[in-house]
């Protein structure tokens, strides 16, 4: 990529990764045909379309590109195989619904991203208090539950991840559920209306307390999935760092106040309408501290790219990360191109500079990858960034809706971008 661009014109933002892996295992609790819409071209939504071919599954494209219908068997396969869990964490999502539709489910432990451990603790002590008798054996999880029962939970954590197996195992369980200290993510919001639309009984959506009356059974729906809040987030601090003028289609600003109330308090002009979100830059960015936070706070997968921007804004600002430990590691490599990062266990001090020099850098997960691509924008000379892979699990074709912004970013080999 050839630094010294300036973002200008449109981008269309569609449907969430981390909504989409999870209403895809949502399907798995009615028997029929689900039809999913708003997909996004990414290679975690193919992976996760495999997996459910696995389950017994038959996976179809639909009349618009961006749909699919999943047709669901009477009964499940239980076993989701590791060499596709190991790719994405995302496919853990499918411990739930297997227990509420076949009484048990054989699932390898998940992979993902490297940016730190995420416990499944919460998951399976949510889980046992419902009635499932899990163990651990040779990678996988193997978990039993002939029949599910409603139990009150507690989460000590507002854990999405948890927060989502538990919800889709309640809803077909005998009883009510209450799930306490519950994530509050549009994600969250998302799954749940798709699941009341199957004929799923949830009080509470949106807040922190979900009441869950069990049902008998479910059936299949028509479904499109909320958009990606945090490919928004990317492209408006892409505008910002670049100094241009971007409107993001399909954005929902209600989903990142707090990421663009920053940014306004940085000197960046932003408006937001139904559908879309407008963010313009004319100056240098003024610096500004983050503290990452479960939702509503600033979310921890907007941390690496708001590292980029605040490396080449004005004065000295203050990371907090409260989520992933491992977060930081993009640190290493922004450094690389002469940013001025210093970490201390869950902080960062970002000392601003008028520009940073292109280097050879490597993506560790997705979102430091798109990080570095913002500071790529930003560097003078060209940058070549490795692990692109990473950056394709949840971005789509990102260096073709670069180049319609006006960058110059070449895909020069599967997996590296380069200007």
């Amino acid at each position: 990529m050839a630094g010294g661009a300036r973002l200008a014109g449109e981008v269309e933002v569609v449907g969430a990764k981390n909504s989409v892996l999870k209403l895809m295992a949502a399907a798995l609790l009615a028997p029929g045909t689900t039809v999913l819409g708003n997909l996004p071209e990414i290679s975690d939504v193919t992976i996760m379309n495999e997996l459910l071919l696995r389950l017994g599954c038959e996976v179809g494209a639909c009349e618009r590109p961006d749909e699919i219908a999943v047709k669901v068997p009477d009964l499940p396969r239980h076993e989701a195989p590791y060499e596709l869990v190991r790719k994405i964490r995302g496919s853990i999502c499918v411990l739930g619904p297997l227990l509420a539709r076949t009484g048990r489910a054989r699932v390898a432990m998940p992979g993902g991203d490297a940016i730190g451990s995420r416990p499944l603790d919460m998951h399976f002590a949510g889980l046992e208090k419902m009635g499932t008798r899990i163990d651990i054996e040779h990678g996988y999880i193997v978990a039993e539950a002939p029949r599910l029962r409603g139990a009150p939970i507690w989460l000590d954590f507002p854990s999405v991840g948890a927060t989502e197996n538990i919800l889709t195992a309640a809803v077909l369980a005998q009883g009510t559920t209450v799930i306490d200290n519950a994530a509050r993510e549009p994600e969250i919001i998302d799954l749940c209306r798709m699941l009341v639309a199957m004929g799923a009984r949830i009080e509470g959506i949106g807040t922190s307390t979900l009441e869950v009356v069990g049902v008998d059974a479910l059936h299949p729906v028509n479904h499109r999935a909320v958009a990606d809040r945090i490919v928004t987030g990317t492209w408006a601090i892409a505008a910002v760092a670049t100094r241009g003028d971007v409107l993001i289609r399909g954005g929902d600003a209600s989903h990142l106040q707090i990421a663009l109330d920053k940014l306004a308090g940085a000197g960046a002009s932003v408006e937001a309408g139904p559908g879309f979100v407008r963010v313009a830059m004319g100056e240098q960015a003024r610096s500004f501290d983050v503290v990452t936070l479960p939702y509503p706070g600033f979310p921890t997968d907007l941390q690496p790219q708001a590292i980029a921007l605040l490396s080449v804004s004005d004065g000295t600002a203050m990371i907090t990360e409260n989520l992933f430990e491992a977060r930081f590691m993009f640190c290493d490599e922004i450094a690389r191109m002469g940013a001025d990062v210093r970490t201390d266990g869950h902080h960062a001090v970002v000392r601003g500079r008028p520009r940073l020099s292109g280097a050879p850098v490597r993506a560790t997960d997705i979102r430091a990858g798109v990080g570095l691509v913002i500071a790529a924008l930003v560097a003078e000379g060209t940058t070549e960034i490795a692990g692109v892979p990473h950056i394709d699990r949840g971005y789509v074709r990102l260096e073709e809706q670069l180049r319609a912004l006006g960058a110059d970013a070449v895909r020069v080999e599967s997996g590296t971008f380069d200007g």
